[in-house]
């Protein structure tokens, strides 16, 4: 007898339908797979042999034949358990072949029978829906994950007789309902703009960052307040569009960082990562590949703190992401390209003891700061739009009431509102922010007069700036006129722009 159910495995973050087929017949007792299979998928062999038993079912003394198909796909992960017990059921005649027409399967199974949650059932639910599918048949822990998508069934089961009976019958399993809990925010800002004294220029570049969604480097003494400024961020990133909550809540997914919500993700992530991590931890991949500390970031912010600290070869493999907003790991099974699309939020000091170029309190020797300032390259810091140094705090500063500064819902209010300017300026095109604009549509976006352009012909050459540093200062002043309500970017704005690029010629040219 001959069978077919349907399931779905994880390609990058997006799922791929799969069609696992069954064939009983006559000849020398065996139980095969095929179809490029991964050792855990081939595993499951002996998994479904055990739990069928235990659950009331022998598999026949014949020769049985499962596929997975398509064949040129390769297949990982412990979720095919369950439809390869169910599609081998239905070629035995022990479910109904019809009812499984248009169902998806997923799931874990134990030696016992019981099922297991997987990772990424919001990608492979989201798949089935736009295959056509009518009904989803998933772990139980998996069951409020997979009802974030709307206009398909989901069926949560915790064992393989509830799918059985399901199957035969219509009819759900019957769960006493569970006490409802508080929702909790995820992820909530525990920093607030108001406890931040002093550092005016720096919140300032936070706002002028976060509006435009610009990459943020801050270089200053140890105390200065860089982690805490950064840890403060969160509270001032606008709201996430749904398109960019269901994108985001995918990568969690598959990762197996979204288990238990009751909602897609609605706050911006803020990552960050120990300065220890590997260059795999940071961009993803594996021998299976998963997204990275990057693709975590994806619409927020990743905030790495003591840059200089993080080694040399993990830092350049930023450069890529940072300029095309995706990654692309491509090993001998295919090619996957996660999405990177994250503003860097940097800290670092300016030397080892952190108090260079003050020479009466920096003690490290003029080769020590060339190669702590090395660890940074040329085209890294080019591909960062805004360098920020951060003096240390006075001491009428710090014992300033804390109510006296603007608080994070004021700044939040006016960011939402530069989000708001850009989306319409952008609207019908694939451009979302002021930093992410071409190169080829700067003159459309930010024309400039005249004397603008006499002013930056000055200073590319009195600066020797680069193509790349010329075309982030003239995006920074876009969101600065943005800021100033101004329809055109004139001289000040550019000035306030090129202030921010001034720094790191200072730090990195005149160490020696």
């Amino acid at each position: 007898m001959y069978s077919l159910v349907h399931t779905a495995t994880i390609c990058g973050i997006d799922s791929m339908m799969i069609s696992v087929e069954a064939d009983i017949s006559n000849g020398m007792p065996m139980f095969s797979m095929v179809g490029f299979l991964a050792s855990e998928v081939k595993e499951s062999r002996d998994r479904v042999r055990t739990a069928l038993k235990n659950t009331g079912f022998e598999l026949p003394v014949k020769r049985i034949t499962v596929n997975f198909s398509p064949a040129n796909i390769r297949k990982s992960g412990a979720g095919f358990d369950l439809p390869v017990a169910i599609t081998i059921l239905a070629a035995m005649n022990e479910v109904s072949r019809e009812r499984l027409e248009q169902v998806m399967l997923v799931g874990e199974l134990s030696l016992e029978g019981k099922i297991f949650g997987v990772s990424g059932v919001l990608s492979m639910v989201l798949c089935a829906k736009e295959a056509g599918m009518r009904c989803c048949i998933v772990p139980r822990e998996n069951e409020r994950e997979a009802k974030l998508i709307p206009g398909i069934d989901i069926i949560g089961v915790t064992s393989l007789g509830e799918v059985i009976w399901f199957l035969n019958t219509g009819e759900k399993a019957i769960y006493e309902e569970e006490t409802p809990e508080e929702k909790k925010e995820q992820n909530l800002p525990c920093h607030n703009f108001s406890e931040i004294n002093g550092q005016q220029l720096l919140r300032r570049a936070c706002e002028v960052a976060i509006s435009g969604m610009h990459n943020l480097l801050m270089v200053g003494p140890p105390g200065a307040g860089k982690t805490m400024v950064a840890k403060c961020i969160p509270s001032i990133l606008p709201p996430m569009t749904l398109e960019e909550q269901i994108e985001l809540s995918k990568i969690y997914s598959v990762c197996g960082l979204f288990r238990e919500r009751e909602s897609l993700m609605e706050q911006r992530p803020f990552r960050n990562p120990h300065h220890t991590i590997s260059e795999q931890g940071l961009t993803g991949g594996g021998k299976e590949p998963k997204p990275g500390e990057i693709s975590l970031a994806h619409s927020g912010v990743l905030f790495l703190d003591e840059l200089t600290e993080f080694r040399k070869n993990t830092l350049e493999v930023l450069r890529q992401p940072m300029e095309d907003k995706e990654v692309t790991i491509a090993r001998v099974n295919g090619t996957y390209c996660f999405p990177a699309n994250f503003v860097l939020v940097a800290a670092m000091n300016p030397c080892n003891c952190g108090y260079y170029p003050d020479m009466s309190r920096c003690h490290c020797s003029q080769p020590s700061i060339q190669r702590h300032m090395d660890k940074l390259s040329q085209p890294l810091l080019d591909r960062i739009d805004l360098c920020v140094e951060v003096s240390a705090v006075g001491y009428d500063d710090l014992i300033r009431p804390g109510g006296a500064n603007e608080s994070s819902e004021e700044i939040r209010r006016r960011v939402i509102r530069m989000h708001q300017i850009q989306k319409e300026r952008f609207e019908g095109t694939d451009i979302l922010f002021n930093s992410r604009i071409p190169a080829r549509e700067l003159q459309r976006y930010c024309p400039l007069g005249e004397k603008e352009m006499a002013y930056m012909e000055a200073m590319y050459k009195k600066m020797d700036l680069t193509a790349r540093t010329y075309h982030k200062i003239v995006r920074v002043a876009r969101t600065i006129a943005d800021m100033d309500g101004a329809k055109n970017i004139s001289r000040k704005h550019l000035q306030e722009a090129i202030c921010y690029r001034g720094m790191d010629k200072r730090y990195w040219e005149n160490c020696l």
